[in-house]
């Protein structure tokens, strides 16, 4: 039996990235972009030139990612290898530098006769001197120009290429047809300095812009080199080296002292201390004994130890990091879309404004070398790479250093909506708190013995993972009791465990639920209402009998504020941000906690006896009258939470799940990290519109300069050429940004100043 091509063909949409040579400006965005949507089949194409890469969602079909491609080529670039620009090796300061250095070696004899007229000196070059160095930058060192220009005319589209082609071009062909027509031994001036020193300027705004884009991609390049070639893997044959790539799940690895771990997995062997930095931001190094979890990429300490391997290639933590970081890097903000619709009629604009301005200056009765000048500097200061770099060089820049402090943004739409968050709603348990509850009190009915009251309940609680589950067993266990494991044991979600333990069929869960199912609770109704105003979580456990349901015990459990976690609200609170606590527990014991971290139930700061299903719900309620809501939760019921908040952040600590709802993920646990969050966002989204006020700025006060004639050609070149420099140099200044630790907000974004631990 043969198997069709449909039958393994995937059935949900598929992701891919591709690289992309040959962009220059926001132009060609727009015009790769519009190029893959025309593919039948794609459903979202997104385009960056700052990492000069696509991502497109296409659903699936034959041969797609070559039709991909194929689109690509036809629109005039080069399809390349996704991360080719990412992964390249760190280069030399230098590299690239020699066109620009032949360039500026052809072009300075051209320009210092033009300077020294300033100063009276006529040192003017032969016109066949001015052809000879002129017309090799012209057509050697812009041959790239042209190239870009003729795959933009051959698709009906223009770009930054063929507006620097036309104007420099001009130039040079107005100088030759003065030359040529001049009468013999007439001085005439020739514009050959201009067309070859706006070329040379191009080519060395493009090499500065490259030099940028290799820095701003550095966070990427910094955690693939967390990655070791290789493994020291226990064989049967003894210890052998192998390829990480060849190493399996449940593999035993050797790591010796200073080795980054290769691969995530357990400690079998060994004690150690791991620099977790890479992970967490948190430089101090994390003790690891047998049973400890291992994270590739992280750093052994002073011990040889041997790991078991739990997770290898795409599914370890290193790799979700990176996917991570990629994914935000090679978003598009919803910023972006002013600047596609700009770009998309920006270049035909300036070809009219430039022939405008050639037929108003001659038109005019001035001549015909001097209009057409002025028509060059339009179209030489016009191009918009500046636009096309504005963002996201500032995304790359913001998602690069968050990821050093432990601060994944997953993506754009996140970062850019953080900034304006109203309110932070966070889960109790395991975000505002430790997470660890212990067993503070036991109180039983008569008859009842204490001692086997609390194993029944560990037994019973035995295959739970929920925090008071393991509080139980933890006691039980710390008092040597003999533990079963249950039969039919059942979780009802938000209320408890039921099931059978030996011949005698039990209930645990909280007051909610023994109320619901009518449970007689006034033997111990005064103790239970005492624990709960001390701030304890209380729960009881009921026996299923004959007669009925009947309390045998209740349990106060108690939890710890985390570390930081009362910082972290007031920093929040000095920063105009409205903090809200969300638990279900009852409302004495979430207040009472409340109360210890900070916040203030009677300003309604405490969401109490919220349902693990309700807590969206809550969130949904927060949003209405268009607050901003961040949600910060860790736990698998936090999900819909998370997924429902504006902006949801996950704890690292935390599950799996959380994080994937959340579009940013906090990956030390460590509650002061949201304010570092927020102002990153601040610092970035600031950045943006500071790059993008320039980017508009030097094309609309240098058109209409250029056009009435107060720019010539080599100004608007270099003025051309430092608004990319200047847009990717202030998005690398957020590279210096770092979460410090302060007791009050900060009025100024250009200066961030955050609490962290």
């Amino acid at each position: 039996m043969t198997m069709t091509t449909a039958a393994i063909l995937p059935t949900s949409p598929a992701p891919l990235d591709i690289g992309i040579g040959g962009m220059t400006c926001a132009s060609c965005v727009a015009r790769v972009e519009k190029a893959l949507k025309k593919v039948p089949g794609v459903e979202t194409a997104t385009v960056n030139l700052a990492t000069e890469s696509a991502r497109i969602v296409y659903a699936p079909g034959e041969q797609m990612e070559a039709r991909l491609r194929r689109a690509v080529r036809d629109a005039g670039y080069e399809p390349r290898a996704a991360g080719a620009a990412i992964d390249a090796p760190d280069a030399s300061p230098w590299a690239g530098f020699m066109p620009v250095g032949i360039g500026l070696a052809l072009s300075a004899p051209l320009v210092v006769p033009m300077l020294a007229d300033l100063f009276g000196k006529h040192w003017m070059l032969p016109p066949l001197w001015q052809f000879l160095l002129a017309t090799p930058v012209q057509f050697v060192l812009g041959a790239r120009f042209y190239k870009a220009a003729w795959g933009a005319l051959k698709a009906f589209t223009g770009n930054m290429d063929l507006l620097v082609a036309l104007g420099t071009t001009a130039g040079w062909a107005l100088s030759m047809w003065l030359w040529l027509t001049a009468k013999a031994g007439s001085m005439v001036h020739l514009y050959f300095e201009g067309s070859a020193i706006v070329i040379t300027l191009v080519l060395l705004g493009k090499w500065l812009e490259a030099r940028a884009k290799r820095q701003t991609t550095s966070a990427i390049r910094a955690l693939h080199a967390l990655r070791p070639e290789v493994a020291h893997l226990m064989g049967v044959d003894g210890e052998v080296d192998v390829p990480v790539a060849e190493v399996l799940v449940a593999d035993r690895l050797v790591v010796k002292p200073g080795e980054r771990f290769p691969v995530d997995g357990t400690l079998l062997e060994g004690h150690t201390q791991v620099d977790e930095s890479m992970l967490t931001g948190e430089p101090l190094p994390v003790s690891k004994e047998p049973g400890g979890k291992l994270t590739g990429g992280s750093i052994n300490g002073e011990g040889r130890v041997v790991m078991q391997v739990a997770a290898v290639g795409s599914q370890t933590v290193l790799s979700h990091i990176i996917a991570l970081v990629e994914d935000a890097q090679a978003a598009k903000a919803p910023i972006q879309r002013l600047v596609d619709q700009v770009s998309a009629v920006f270049v035909p604009v300036v070809l009219v404004i430039a022939l405008l301005t050639l037929l108003g200056w001659w038109l005019t009765g001035h001549a015909f070398e001097l209009a057409l000048i002025h028509a060059v500097a339009v179209l030489v200061i016009a191009c918009p790479c500046a636009l096309g770099l504005a963002t996201p060089a500032a995304i790359m820049a913001g998602t690069g250093v968050a990821a050093k402090y432990g601060i994944l943004i997953k993506d754009a739409q996140a970062l850019e909506l953080a900034h304006k968050v109203d309110v932070v709603a966070f889960d109790k348990t395991g975000t505002l708190t430790v997470g660890r509850p212990k067993l503070t009190a036991l109180v039983v009915l008569p008859g009842v013995d204490e001692g086997e009251a609390l194993r029944l309940a560990a037994s019973l609680q035995s295959g739970s993972e929920h925090p008071l589950a393991r509080a139980v067993l933890a006691a039980a266990q710390e008092k040597g009791l003999g533990i079963e494991a249950p039969d039919n044991a059942r979780a009802v979600p938000g209320r408890g465990t039921e099931g059978e333990v030996g011949v005698l069929s039990f209930l645990m869960g909280s007051l909610r639920w023994m109320d619901e199912l009518q449970v007689d609770m006034h033997a111990v109704a005064a103790q239970a209402a005492d624990l709960q105003a001390q701030g304890a979580t209380v729960s009881a456990m009921a026996e299923r009998t004959t007669a009925g349901l009947t309390l045998r015990a209740l349990m106060a459990f108690g939890d710890e504020p985390k570390p930081g976690a009362k910082e972290a609200l007031a920093e929040l609170r000095a920063r105009g941000i409205r903090t809200v606590m969300i638990s279900g527990d009852n409302r004495g014991a979430a207040e009472a906690m409340a109360r210890r971290l900070g916040l203030r139930p009677e300003e309604g700061e405490v969401m109490a006896e919220v349902l693990p299903g309700d807590k969206a719900a809550r969130v949904m309620a927060l949003k209405e009258g268009g607050q901003v809501v961040a949600m910060v939760g860790d736990g698998v019921n936090d999900a819909p939470a998370l997924a429902a908040a504006d902006v949801g952040m996950a704890m690292g600590n935390g599950t799996d799940v959380a994080m994937h709802a959340a579009g940013i993920t906090l990956m030390r646990g460590d509650p002061l990290l949201v304010a570092a969050a927020l102002d990153i966002s601040d610092c970035t989204v600031a950045k943006i519109r500071q790059n993008l006020f320039w980017a508009f700025a030097y094309n609309v006060a240098g058109i209409p300069l250029a056009a009435l004639g107060f720019l010539n050609p080599v100004l608007a070149g270099a003025a051309m050429a430092m608004s990319s420099v200047s847009v990717m140099s202030n998005a690398l200044l957020l590279k210096r940004w770092k979460p410090v630790k302060t007791g009050h907000s900060n009025p100024n974004p250009e200066n961030p100043v955050v609490a962290t631990k």
